[in-house]
């Protein structure tokens, strides 16, 4: 049984979908999470609250994503292997599960070397793959993965994330096969700025007919500086920023208004590639920009569904 949210019917209509990235505050206010949602709602089919983004602690996922099923926005909640055991991922998917949250992101995590609490252990009980399954397994058996009965319906609608470009590109492919076996049934992306590999890889997606089992959504980090553009080329590693993009953003007299223009070009090609479903928005610190981008790229009104 699936969830039946709004993103899922908005994927399955054959519709292009829009999805953005809301972070939530370090700390308690629900008012940051409440803005964020009122200002991308008329925007996006669907908002995805992080689950302690770059092991930097958090308000949680599921808070987040209650804060804006309670403003009428389809949430999307981000669930990482890191911090959790078999025993509490499964609690945390019935407990979303009762709150109405339907869409649920499956990630690994980054390590915890990269955040506040460099020394904090890691769990990593299950991959990203096994965390498909597992979902998968509790939505379609109504089984525990210890093989026991799960009391009542739980409806799901399970994302996985992919980088084409991660080396060995040829593999990458292969990965979301994977993925998709597992049960995932949309897919967000790493951020497409090399478009022409990121197409490479939707020929190889589309050979396979892999995008006739999963709703692909490519995604867009709007670069709003030029250190922003020179770090995710140098030091992020799966991101795949060509020099050109630099370049225009070293050479622009409002690297913000170049970012954006930059955004609204990559969003033009990617619409023309067969076998991509949607676009998600990760505006890191910049979710007013949203707004701006979905509107130039032609992409309003979103579907009432």
């Amino acid at each position: 049984m699936k969830a039946g949210t709004s993103l899922e019917k908005v994927l399955e209509s054959g519709k292009f979908a829009v999805t953005a990235e809301v972070g939530p505050p370090r700390g308690t206010a629900a008012s940051v999470i409440q803005r964020k949602g009122e200002l991308l709602r008329p925007y996006c089919d669907a908002l995805n609250v992080t689950d302690n983004q770059t092991a930097i602690v958090r308000m949680s996922s599921v808070s987040g994503c209650v804060l804006l099923k309670q403003l009428g926005v389809d949430p999307v909640m981000q669930m990482v292997c890191r911090d959790r055991n078999r025993i509490a991922i499964q609690s945390d998917i019935l407990g979303a599960v009762a709150l109405g949250i339907g869409n649920i992101l499956c990630l690994s995590g980054d390590y915890q070397s990269f955040g506040d609490h460099p020394t904090a252990k890691g769990v990593f009980d299950l991959d990203s793959i096994q965390l498909i399954q597992l979902l998968s397994q509790m939505r379609d058996e109504k089984k525990f993965l210890s093989g026991e009965n799960i009391s009542g319906e739980v409806p799901l609608f399970i994302g996985a994330a992919e980088n084409p470009y991660a080396d060995p590109f040829e593999y990458r492919v292969l990965r979301l096969a994977k993925k998709v076996k597992a049960g995932a049934d949309f897919i967000q992306t790493q951020a497409i700025f090399d478009v022409g590999k990121f197409a490479k890889w939707m020929e190889m997606v589309t050979e396979r007919g892999l995008d006739k089992e999963v709703h692909i959504l490519a995604g867009i980090i709007p670069i709003r500086a030029v250190g922003m553009a020179r770090y995710m080329r140098d030091k992020v590693p799966g991101v795949s920023v060509p020099d050109g993009i630099v370049t225009r953003m070293e050479d622009a007299k409002e690297a913000r208004e170049e970012g954006l223009k930059i955004s609204l070009e990559i969003i033009e090609q990617i619409m023309d590639i067969p076998g991509v479903h949607g676009i998600h928005i990760m505006a890191v610190n910049w979710e007013d920009i949203v707004p701006a981008i979905v509107e130039k790229a032609g992409l309003l009104p979103r579907p009432l569904i």
